[in-house]
């Protein structure tokens, strides 16, 4: 009994300490956006060249990602994860010295490094603390730190870079993931204690991906989640550079506004569309993309809304509807990836999904839409992040014929 409370508490701490880590890993991913019009005005950067520095560091995560999937499931993972914190930490800091435009984009080419080597073996590590039938609520707990840390990327680097400037922001987020970096080596790896340490695999290499790509649903969802993404991903980087020239807003107020409603929404889009996800899948297999699909139909005109809205309350207000709907399929659609793959793909599955979800999605969105705004301005740039979402909608909708049979396929 006391050892079941022990291991109970010590799963807890586990989830608590990786969590955090994780927020820190959206805050110093998020913090560029929030600095992107000091960063515009000191170095006099186009949009094109500013955006570029949010893909470099997503094109760098994208093919690490593989990499050190493969490394941690033959290898160390507590070591892997611990490394990315300290590598990407390190990164954000040595940011803040940045002499000019080519240092800068190397730091958050190594940022992404680091946080590849961390997500790559996180979700798995935490799952493996918990029994099968309480993971899908913890790591929902552990995605938070995606709308969570997004807003506190936002807010941080706007007080910061407001008053003290672009370079004490990046300095003062990178700090804390060193202190971080001690307690994340001395966690127990969960697989080394049982005993495995190495992960039992089922079919891979060419079979593999080709039964990945003769699986509808599956490549349909991910075709789903890209543009998502690349929506997302677009919207994320460019709208406190929006309400800065559109609206008038300081970096501060853009930024502190921007990440209230992004972390309220975010939470409550999650976890109200994980809750009506499994409340409409009980009654359909097709319930999890339909909740997806709607979120995008609702969330799209809204998001165009928000875009084009003169004035800034309804632009503020438009964009919480928009985001809360948006962040609808965060849950769903990861949770139909698991049912239309055969458990000993699942792996393969995930790491395939990341890789196309960002080659397509916010890989180059971000640099597209700063093109567009060089060409066009950015107002009529970001409208190009809506349309996106009505693709990602078709492509829900474009599943639905296909997810009964692929789950039955599937198995457990």
């Amino acid at each position: 009994m006391n050892d079941h409370a022990f291991n109970r508490n010590y799963s807890r701490y586990a989830l608590s300490l990786l969590l955090a880590v994780n927020l820190l890993n959206y805050i110093d991913r998020q913090v560029l956006y929030a600095v992107f019009p000091l960063i515009k005005a000191d170095m006099n950067l186009s949009d094109t060249e500013l955006g570029f520095l949010g893909s470099s560091f997503m094109i760098c995560y994208m093919i690490s990602a593989p990499f050190f999937g493969r490394i941690g499931d033959r290898g160390n993972r507590i070591n892997l994860a611990s490394f990315g914190l300290i590598t990407w930490s390190l990164a954000t800091g040595l940011a803040g010295f940045a002499p000019g435009y080519r240092t800068l984009l190397a730091a958050r080419t190594v940022v992404g490094v680091g946080e590849a080597s961390f997500g790559t073996v996180s979700p798995g590590l935490l799952s493996d603390f918990f029994p099968k039938e309480k993971r899908g609520r913890v790591l929902s707990y552990f995605y938070l730190a995606i709308p969570v840390g997004s807003a506190l990327g936002y807010l941080l680097g706007g007080v910061i870079g407001q008053r003290l400037g672009w370079h004490a922001a990046f300095l003062l987020v990178g700090l804390p993931g060193l202190l971080l970096a001690v307690p994340v080596y001395f966690l127990r790896d969960p697989r080394r204690e049982h005993g495995r340490t190495k992960v039992e695999t089922g079919r891979t290499g060419e079979n593999a991906f080709v039964a990945l790509l003769r699986n509808r649903s599956f490549v349909i969802a991910t075709m789903a989640m890209a543009a998502m993404t690349f929506a997302l991903g677009g919207l994320s980087q460019w709208m406190p550079s929006f309400f800065n020239r559109v609206h008038g807003l300081d970096v501060e107020r853009g930024n502190t506004l921007f990440g209230a409603i992004t972390v309220v929404a975010g939470i409550t889009g999650t976890l109200a569309g994980g809750w009506l996800g499994d409340r409409l899948q009980q009654k359909s297999s097709k319930g999890y993309l339909l909740v997806s699909g709607w979120g995008f139909v609702i969330g799209a005109p809204v998001a165009a809304v928000a875009i084009l809205a003169p004035s800034l309350t309804t632009s503020l207000a438009a964009i919480f509807i928009a985001e809360f709907f948006l962040f609808f399929n965060t849950g769903p659609l990861n949770t139909v990836l698991v049912n239309v793959t055969a458990p000993s793909l699942r792996a393969t599955a995930f790491a395939v999904n990341i890789f196309f979800i960002h080659a397509l999605g916010d890989a180059f969105s971000p640099t597209i839409l700063g093109f567009c705004s060089d060409l066009w301005g950015i107002r009529s740039a970001l409208l190009i992040a809506p349309t996106a979402i009505v693709v990602a909608a078709g492509f829900c909708f474009f599943c639905t014929p296909y997810i009964e049979a692929d789950m039955q396929k599937a198995g457990d």
